[in-house]
């Protein structure tokens, strides 16, 4: 049984093989959206994916929501704006 740390540490080799699709943000083929661990990885870190625009950022958010309802994950922002509100998170 692997554990929590081997399961969520992916290997270059491995990301190269996942398609686009399988990413938060595909162009910059950051924050893979492969198993739960790795959508609530995506949804933690969100505020720290650089060089991308707004655009960008609702398109992965609607992929993370996507992802988070097929591993049935709750996520209590809306929308990804709230994550960068009051926090420690801002925006780059």
């Amino acid at each position: 049984m692997a554990t929590s740390k081997q399961t969520h540490d992916m290997s270059t080799a491995q990301k190269n093989r996942l398609s686009d699709t399988e990413f938060a943000f595909p162009e910059k083929r950051k924050e893979p959206l492969t198993d739960a661990e790795h959508v609530r990885n995506a949804i933690a870190r969100f505020d720290q994916v650089e060089g991308v625009s707004d655009a960008d950022r609702d398109q992965a958010w609607r992929r993370i929501r996507a992802a988070a309802r097929r591993f049935d994950i709750e996520v209590s922002a809306d929308d990804w704006r709230e994550l960068f509100d009051g926090g420690s998170a801002r925006r780059r």
